[in-house]
């Protein structure tokens, strides 16, 4: 007898869990992270990995084909490939994948695609060494793009580039930022900024944070003379609007949770680094795992719970003035 499939009280299929590994981050970007930081999870509270291991062989019996990994910055938790070759040895786990701001990853590309990672994902939100360092509050862009060639040597292919669009900031580099996409066979994302924690002013140079959002439809206006070609929605592209440049060798990506939704077509469940099913990234209802986990209860029931508690739509459809109690680094994005 085949095991029940993941449906939430609406219909859709769950076959994508995101694990954030770590709270931790070696960046402090402005959008993500209040200007004072976090207080970091103890280290007895953060999941290990064959407990992440656990809830990835359940999820896997019940549907789940893909895992992601995020963080914080997933590649400062030591030792990572290590759970990239345990989830990797699950049956029914296609494809595990990772997001990172990339200024690590020159150095653990190699042993993360030999463990069986597949893919990553990379925060790329202005091509300007200062700026870069201005919206990371520190980072490399140098480093950046080692970490990108690496990946590239590594096959940890298609490669995609996340872009935070931040009026005031980089919404003059949209049409720079496209055009990466025709000349490398990328994957240039264009993201709204998310209301989460993030509302604490940023700091001088920067628009206060109310003033910062960019929608889908300034986007597409700003890069109207680009000649854009719609392009039909396939299962890698998860919640992106995608088109493509005329004789591009990537494409062009839109992930818009505000001007354009995409609540009908979630199938995703997230996993936080203190052990929380999340059915909603941009609420704040979780239902606590690593406990159970540790009194060895079963994980099943705690899963399908999770799934029945999906929201038919995140909640700042109804309230956009609501924020987040979590910071995006403390929920993996």
């Amino acid at each position: 007898m085949e095991s029940p499939l993941l449906r939430d009280a609406y219909g859709r299929q769950i076959t994508y869990l995101r694990v954030s590994v770590t709270d931790r981050c070696n960046l402090r970007c402005v959008y993500c992270m209040p200007p004072g930081g976090i207080q970091r999870l103890p280290h007895g509270d953060i999941m290990r990995f064959e407990e992440i291991a656990a809830v990835a062989k359940t999820a896997a019996a019940h549907g789940v084909r893909a895992v992601r990994l995020t963080g914080g910055e997933p590649l400062v938790r030591k030792h990572l490939p290590e759970l990239v070759r345990l989830l990797a040895d699950i049956e029914g786990i296609d494809d595990i994948s990772l997001t990172t701001n990339g200024l690590l990853l020159e150095k653990f590309a190699k042993p993360l695609a030999q463990a069986g990672l597949k893919r990553v994902n990379l925060s790329l939100d202005t091509l300007q060494p200062e700026k870069f360092a201005r919206i990371t509050r520190g980072g490399s862009l140098k480093d950046f793009w080692h970490g990108v060639a690496a990946a590239e040597q590594a096959g940890l292919t298609p490669i995609k580039l996340n872009t935070v669009v931040l009026r005031g900031v980089n919404d003059d580099e949209l049409l720079a930022l496209a055009d990466l996409s025709r000349q490398h066979p990328w994957h240039v994302r264009f993201i709204e900024l998310m209301p989460l924690n993030n509302r604490l002013p940023w700091g001088e140079g920067f628009p206060s944070p109310e003033d910062a959002y960019f929608s889908i439809q300034m986007m597409l206006q700003r890069l109207a003379p680009l000649g854009l070609e719609a392009v039909a929605a396939s299962a890698g592209n998860g919640p992106a609007r995608t088109f493509r440049l005329a004789g591009g060798q990537g494409l062009i990506g839109f992930i818009s949770p505000l001007g354009e939704h995409f609540c009908q077509f979630c199938n995703r469940l997230r996993l936080t680094a203190d052990g929380n099913f999340r059915p909603c990234l941009l609420g704040d209802l979780e239902i606590p795992v690593l406990s159970a986990l540790r009194r060895g209860e079963p994980l099943l029931p705690l899963l399908q719970q999770a799934v029945g508690m999906k929201p038919l739509q995140h909640e700042l459809l109804d309230n956009p003035n609501r924020i987040s109690g979590r910071c995006m680094q403390q929920i993996g994005g």
